[in-house]
């Protein structure tokens, strides 16, 4: 009877923790948006230096053929 007792306590307090730690309105998905926001700003950073590289290269063909 006290082993029951003691897991129920248990998994009250694990509940609790767990309710305190995410709160009432997160999702597990929650936890990736901001993974996900910096993956988008990675991504558009790339981009800009590639249109920059592209641009830079461009200008310097110019020069030259000048």
């Amino acid at each position: 009877m006290k082993f029951v007792v003691l897991l129920l306590g248990l998994a009250i307090i694990a509940f609790a923790v767990k309710y305190e730690l995410e709160g009432p309105g997160r999702t597990p998905s929650a936890h990736t948006a901001p993974k996900q926001q910096l993956d988008n700003v990675r991504d558009k950073a790339h981009d800009l230096e590639k249109q920059l590289q592209k641009a830079a290269d461009e200008a310097g063909r110019n020069t030259e053929q000048r």
